[in-house]
């Protein structure tokens, strides 16, 4: 009889035991809570401007897509080329969850999963009251397109090259306490009225571009190049928010920046080539979203966030386009 008070006791511990774990776990969690509350709260914006919305919860489905072009024509060793090049479009569906500024997102990429898309794109993005940064990685074989060399066109197909391309650009705003980026790109906060702000930034574009066996095989005559390159860019611009009644935010900015650093490296068949000095060297980046609030809890928008490059000297120019386009849909609770 007294193993059976014994197990009776010994139950009823544990039980008691599970018990203050259970509240122990709920109070750190409202602890948590309140902590990214107040966080959450604590704005550094003038709120006649600036607001956050209600609910904890944000909630979106949102379809990208990503390409980069290429432009160059000129004239080397009394040879005319231009080329105009691109690489295949990127497109994902993921699916986002942000709790009180805090976010995660699953992306799906459906030509990746039958086999006919297989570069690797890597974006990132980071949208503050003052400080904006946009990053991506590509590293790609599917560029192609035309090249015409001498007045004779030819095609260059997917595999012939391999790209490794970095794109970077940071914003400070100044008037931070009118002017919201995440407004206009997270939605994790509201613009209230509208307000423009002044931009410093700086921008970073470096890579590589070298032609792979497949183009030996294909065209024995083309030769083996391999060109490696890095652009330091800084600058100013303007980006401005427009708030029509209650419902649309309209989002339009630019920062150009003038390249004050480069390193450039041509390689033709092992042997390393004078790359010579670029009279106008400058990185645009722009960007536009356009965002409509159904009400305080349904909202749906597009962004589109695009780098140019234009790199020039009395021989040669060459433009690079890359851009990022996003429609999405969400829900705050």
């Amino acid at each position: 009889m007294k193993y059976k008070y014994l197990l009776l006791i010994l139950s009823l511990l544990t039980a008691l035991t599970a018990t203050a774990q259970k509240r122990t776990f709920r109070q750190k969690l409202a602890r948590l809570d309140s902590t990214l509350s107040a966080r959450y709260y604590k704005i550094p914006y003038d709120s006649n401007y600036v607001t956050r919305p209600d609910g904890r919860w944000t909630l979106k489905v949102r379809v990208n897509q990503t390409g980069n072009k290429f432009h160059t024509k000129g004239t080397v060793n009394d040879i005319t080329h231009k080329a105009d090049l691109g690489t295949s479009h990127k497109t994902t569906i993921s699916l986002g969850a942000s709790y009180r500024g805090l976010s995660a997102a699953f992306s799906l990429n459906p030509a990746k999963i039958k086999g006919i898309y297989n570069d690797y794109e890597l974006n990132l993005n980071y949208y503050s009251s003052r400080i904006s940064l946009d990053f991506s990685y590509q590293r790609s074989e599917s560029l192609s397109g035309d090249v015409i060399r001498n007045g004779e066109p030819r095609r260059m197909e997917e595999g012939d090259v391999k790209m490794k391309v970095i794109n970077v650009a940071g914003y400070y705003a100044f008037n931070h306490r009118k002017f919201s980026f995440p407004a206009a790109f997270n939605q994790n906060y509201i613009q209230r009225r509208s307000a423009g702000s002044w931009l410093a930034g700086i921008s970073y574009q470096g890579g590589s571009i070298n032609t792979l066996d497949e183009l030996k095989e294909r065209s024995p005559e083309a030769p083996e190049v391999t060109i490696k390159f890095g652009h330091l860019g800084i600058g100013g611009g303007y980006g401005y928010n427009l708030v029509l009644g209650k419902k649309w935010l309209l989002h339009l900015s630019a920062l150009p920046t003038f390249v004050v650093y480069n390193r450039n490296k041509l390689i033709v068949n092992g042997e390393e080539r004078e790359v010579s000095h670029m009279r106008f060297h400058m990185i645009f980046n722009e960007r536009a979203a356009v965002v409509y609030n159904f009400s305080s809890r349904y909202f749906a928008g597009a962004t589109l966030v695009m780098s140019n490059s234009v790199f020039d000297n009395s021989a040669v120019t060459i433009n690079q386009n890359k851009w990022r386009a996003r429609a999405f849909v969400g829900v705050r609770l």
